[in-house]
């Protein structure tokens, strides 16, 4: 009990990055005038061969709100809608960006949720990396725009793609139940369940199912410290518990949950990576990262690709992306970092 108390003691502050809120790649445009951006993108659509250049050179340097200025105004002046407009102008890749920056982002995640379970085989990969960084409002927003876009609940829709013990921490993980981070530490309770974490692996079966509530109600401050403690108890990181003790998608799930709780920066970096480690860019998967970080933390998931993979984000996408797919790809990274 006095080495317990002696490890709590010196786990007040966790050892994990920042809250990186606010870490912006892409912010808004200071010399922002609708009307010059809407009149640009109609020129540039109506130009011989169409000017992709100049469509990515507003859409992808415009913040999330101005975007929406933007469609809106566009469709009040041309009576069309805007990304009807581009999907017609463009194609392949670049279409897939553009697209993406004019959707709501929770619109966006529900129509990369539809498309991981649609056709032959799911992408469970894409389902769980969505439902372990979303938060509990977006998961809300998520559910909500699933259900009015597809006409069928996300939970329903989940069940029919997944099983097992992932089926239930992609479930528990939907409900978005997970506590805020507070200033008020519960050393108690990160003892309690630091100490039941490890009582279950110690298990010759151990039921994972009761790790499920406290990996996905607990605040992620708490559970760092939790994880610390664990570590104390098994001699051996949460992470490598899951991965000699679980297998398949199971593995997969429980996995990426506690790194995005670890370090959500870095867990997006390796999904980055992955996107373009091997030959063929997996530019789907690219294309949703930068997109859905862009506008929150890819500052921070820059630093952290750039600390473990040796090698810049920006340089990384510059050399496995070409033409002004690569343009608006680099836009939304935004810079080098030497």
């Amino acid at each position: 009990m006095v080495l317990v108390n002696e490890i709590l003691r010196q786990i007040v502050e966790v050892d994990r990055p920042m809250n990186w809120g606010g870490l912006a790649t892409l912010k808004p445009y200071a010399n922002f005038f609708v009307d010059e951006d809407v009149k640009g993108l109609k020129k540039a659509m109506d130009a011989k061969g169409v000017d992709e250049a100049a469509i990515v050179k507003i859409l992808s340097n415009r913040s999330w709100d101005q975007r929406q200025l933007i469609a809106k105004a566009f469709e009040k002046q041309y009576n069309m809608d805007l990304a009807e407009a581009l999907k017609k102008k463009l194609s392949g890749y670049l279409e897939n960006v553009m697209m993406c920056l004019l959707r709501a982002p929770e619109k966006q995640d529900a129509q990369e949720l539809k498309q991981a379970m649609d056709g032959l085989g799911t992408d469970e990969d894409s389902l769980i990396e969505v439902l372990v960084t979303r938060s509990n409002r977006e998961l809300q927003l998520i559910t909500q725009t699933y259900a009015r876009d597809f006409g069928k609940p996300l939970e329903q829709a989940l069940r029919g793609e997944v099983k097992g013990r992932l089926l239930t921490l992609l479930l528990t993980l939907l409900k978005g139940q997970r506590e805020d981070d507070s200033n008020i530490i519960n050393y108690e309770l990160i003892e309690e369940d630091a100490r039941h974490l490890h009582a279950i692996a110690s298990q010759k079966k151990p039921d994972f199912d009761s790790w499920i509530p406290i990996l996905t109600e607990r605040s992620q401050n708490h559970l760092n410290r939790v994880f610390k403690l664990y570590k104390v108890y098994s001699g051996q990181d949460i992470s490598e518990t899951v991965r000699k003790l679980m297998k398949g998608d199971e593995e997969k799930g429980f996995l990426a949950l506690v790194q995005s709780i670890q370090n959500t920066p870095e867990y997006v970096a390796d999904r980055l990576h992955l996107s373009m480690k091997n030959l063929g860019t997996k530019d789907g998967i690219l294309t949703r990262l930068l997109v859905a970080h862009c506008e929150k933390d890819l500052l921070s998931v820059r630093a952290a690709y750039k600390n473990k993979y040796g090698k810049s984000l920006y340089s990384t996408v510059r050399d496995d992306t070409k033409g002004d797919y690569q343009t608006a790809l680099l836009g939304l990274c935004r810079g080098e970092d030497l």
